[in-house]
């Protein structure tokens, strides 16, 4: 909202400085964002006369001057035409600054100097457009600074509202909040008027035929009207503000727009077919032609204003094209009306506007002050426009709004606001709002509230009143009082916050997915038909498909980041999540909510260099993953074994992880159809861990040994197994000897091809021994390790190599 010193003050006497009414403004709730003084930094540019002008000697388009400043002839260059010798002119001396950083200098035109510059409007910053020269009006004192002479100087306030506060929406809104805080009385606008033309209901008719969205509907009529430019006060009172002059009728409505806060629409009554008006929803699908030339297609949602055969007006938001004012205009029908705020506010979405009126109905306007507003305009334009006022008014209002009366309790300001403030500087407060205070008994208040405070509708709203007028600044700091405790994080949280840390530190990336997935993702992960994670949790109010039903497992969210990191080129996708997924709970209303940590990678193992190959990621980059956090995390006897395993992972590509007989997680390649339905052309690898399961077998406990003593040794074995024995049976097999002297056992290599049996692998395994009394012979081992072979040959029957 933009206001101006001057203006407020025709309204409100005070005697403030700018700077102190904006910091008053602020601290009332209407938060100044800008001052601009208007005319305080060009007290260089004076009135002067013009004395003599003759064309320029080396140019036709140029004029040479002598113009008297009071103090001195100066010689002056100009090159607009619309001035005579004798005119008052606004002459910018050298040394003063324009808007738009642009200093006067002397300078030398076509051979001639100039000492100084005739001004524009626009140059001064008093117009957006101006043809010639500003000619001032005659017999002002020569040598005063121009904006002084002229009543120009002022200060122009933007102001920041809140969207409640459409009662500031206005110059008498803010002038009353003004009044309000300095305990002074508002001086309304005093207008007059004089009824003589012919009795209204005898010229137009109105009637609402949706209540609900137009409550009120008010209209006078004005004839013999001349439109024609505006005077200068009003043309320079809207330019202040940022509107443009079009009219005397237009600027008329504007005028009082900015200062009642309420939008008025004037139609040429010679383009209403019968004289009628009628408020109603529009056709669907009906087309009509607004003011600014544009075609707009209404539905039965739009509310229109209509005469007898057309629309003629888009409520509260533009007229039509169809009756709007014009040169040749001499017949008025002005609108003052009420509209729905949810209303205006859904054309206007809709339909892409945003004006005026729609801005200041969609927040909700005043309907009590329609005939103040219609009033103060039809007297303006009688006495602008010369017409004459037709004897009454329309007022079509089915059910008269009453103001609100609302409680409030002196006990419970005291609560609210922490401070006491007594009975009658409460009571003043209101008062000063112009509310109607009632005190039916001591410490209770019966208020009434203005329509326009819209904004008001329960106690708390009154308490907060009296917080803004008593002084924000009144209420004491005092530090709150808290009560400290120190509160350990559970086993739950701290597993959670190591896993997340393990995670960043082997190179994972954490994402957040949404909670809310299509139900398609469970056909696109292959998840079997009787599976119970088909039949989620559905949202009941979905935004959209995509987000109906609650996510029962994390791969789908991970493979759609994976996939969109992928289309963006970023080729080496590291990501991991730790969040809740939701079962359904079989005769349960909620559903079981366990905490999964999941990830997928693809890419390469390390980024590429000249010192080392590009190794794309592979299964066990996976597994030596999990490893190292089941190690870190106290997670023992942990065993990898390819069954129960998920129907979304490449078979022979994967396996279960097991902690004894729990099934505590999976890894491994993921389907290609599954890349497939997500366009994911490269191999991923994915894996789940449940953290509920883990915290079952993590310890704190970390066990400490001193380094050996004595030296190590070890044995290889070679051998020929099938294909459909897993490795990890083999080093369980040699673990299970119970033979103390085994410190290690690992594979260091896996051999399929030439030379090998169809269906069968060739392993080798290395078995180290160590005792941690003496050093071992190697008749010893020889004796260890051939007590493994025949365990071996015995219990799975390898080949021996």
């Amino acid at each position: 909202m933009i206001v101006t010193y001057n203006w407020l003050k025709e309204f409100v006497d005070f005697d403030l400085t700018p700077e102190a009414l904006a910091d008053l403004l602020t601290m009332i709730g209407l938060e100044v964002e800008g001052i601009q003084k208007v005319g305080a930094d060009l007290d260089d540019v004076v009135v002067a006369i013009v004395r003599e002008k003759v064309q320029h000697p080396n140019a036709d388009k140029l004029s040479l001057c002598q113009v008297d400043n009071g103090k001195e002839v100066l010689s002056i260059v100009c090159g607009a035409q619309n001035f005579k010798v004798g005119d008052t002119v606004a002459l910018a001396q050298i040394g003063a600054v324009l808007p738009g950083d642009f200093r006067i200098k002397r300078s030398k035109i076509r051979g001639s100097e100039s000492f100084g510059m005739l001004c524009s409007e626009k140059e001064l910053g008093l117009a957006e457009e101006s043809e010639g020269i500003m000619v001032l009006p005659a017999g002002l004192h020569l040598g005063t600074p121009a904006f002084e002479a002229l009543g120009l100087k002022d200060v122009i306030f933007e102001i920041g509202l809140t969207p409640n506060r459409a009662d500031c929406l206005s110059v008498i809104g803010i002038a009353r909040e003004i009044a309000a805080m300095l305990g002074k009385k508002v001086t309304y606008p005093l207008h007059a008027v004089m009824e003589s033309g012919p009795a209204i209901d005898t010229v137009a008719s109105i009637k609402i035929n949706d209540a609900d969205l137009c409550p009120r509907y008010m209209a006078r009529y004005v004839t013999g009207c001349a439109v024609g430019p505006s005077p200068a006060w009003m043309v320079k009172r809207l330019n202040s503000v940022g509107i443009r002059s079009i009219n005397n009728v237009v600027d008329i409505t504007n005028y009082v727009l900015l200062e009642y806060g309420h939008p008025l629409h004037a139609f040429d009554y010679r383009l209403l077919a019968g004289g009628t008006v009628i408020v109603e929803r529009a056709a669907e699908g009906e087309p009509f032609v607004t003011l600014d030339g544009q075609e707009r297609v209404l539905t039965s949602e739009d509310l229109t204003i209509r005469d007898a055969e057309k629309a003629i007006a888009l409520a509260g938001i533009m007229g039509g094209g169809n009756s709007e004012i014009s040169d040749t205009t001499t017949d008025i029908l002005l609108e003052s009306a009420y509209f729905a705020p949810s209303a205006i506010r859904r054309t206007a979405r809709r339909l892409g506007m945003h004006t005026e009126a729609s801005h200041r109905f969609e927040r909700g306007a005043d309907v009590s002050v329609l005939p103040r507003a219609l009033d103060r305009a039809v007297s303006l334009m009688a006495e602008l426009t010369g017409g004459r006022i037709a004897v009454g008014t329309i007022d079509v209002y089915p059910s008269p709004v009453k103001p609100r009366v609302i409680s409030v309790r002196l006990e419970r300001i005291a609560r609210i606001l922490g401070i006491e403030i007594p009975l009658d500087d409460v009571k003043r407060i209101f008062h000063n709002l112009e509310f109607t205070v009632d005190c039916p008994e001591p410490g209770l208040f019966q208020v009434t509230v203005p329509t326009y405070r819209i904004d008001i509708e329960r106690e708390i709203d009154l308490i907060e009143e009296v917080a803004r007028l008593n002084g924000y600044e009144n209420i004491p700091v005092t530090m709150p009082k808290v009560c400290t405790f120190s509160d350990l994080p559970s086993p739950h949280q701290a597993l959670e916050k190591k896993l997340r840390d393990l995670f960043i530190a082997h190179g994972l990336s954490e994402v957040i997915t949404y909670s809310f997935v299509n139900p398609s993702v469970f056909n696109k992960i292959l998840l079997h038909e009787n599976d119970p994670r088909r039949k989620p949790i559905k949202v009941l109010n979905p935004l959209s498909e995509d987000q109906s039903v609650m996510r029962t497992t994390l791969l789908p969210g991970l493979l759609e980041v994976t996939a969109r990191n992928l289309s963006f080129r970023l080729l080496n996708v590291q990501v991991s999540e730790m969040r809740r997924i939701y079962l359904p709970a079989d005769d349960k209303d909620l559903p079981v909510e366990p905490v999964y940590a999941a990830g997928i990678l693809t890419g390469l193992r390390d980024p590429e260099s000249w010192s080392r190959s590009a190794e794309p990621l592979d299964f066990y980059d996976v597994k030596g993953i999990l490893e190292n956090i089941f190690a870190t995390l106290g997670i023992s006897n942990v065993m990898y074994e390819a069954r129960d395993l998920e129907p979304f992972y490449h078979p022979g590509k994967a396996c279960s992880v097991f902690v004894g007989k729990d099934h505590i997680g999976s890894f491994g390649e993921i389907h290609p159809t599954v890349q497939e339905n997500y366009a994911i052309e490269k191999p991923l690898y994915y894996f789940e861990l449940n953290i509920e399961k883990m915290l079952l077998f993590c310890t704190d406990v970390t066990s400490v040994s001193p380094p050996p003593r004595f030296p190590e040794t070890f044995r290889d074995i070679a051998m020929l197994i099938k294909d459909d024995i897993e490795t990890g049976v083999i080093l369980d097999c040699i673990r299970a000897n119970n033979i103390k002297e085994i410190e290690n056992v690992e594979l260091f290599d896996l051999y399929k091809g030439s030379g090998i049996p169809d269906g069968h692998k060739s392993i080798a395994v290395r078995v180290r021994y160590r005792s941690p009394e003496r050093t071992l012979t190697d008749e010893e081992v020889n004796q260890l390790q051939e007590h493994v072979v025949q365990n071996l040959l015995k219990k799975i029957k390898v080949s021996i190599r």
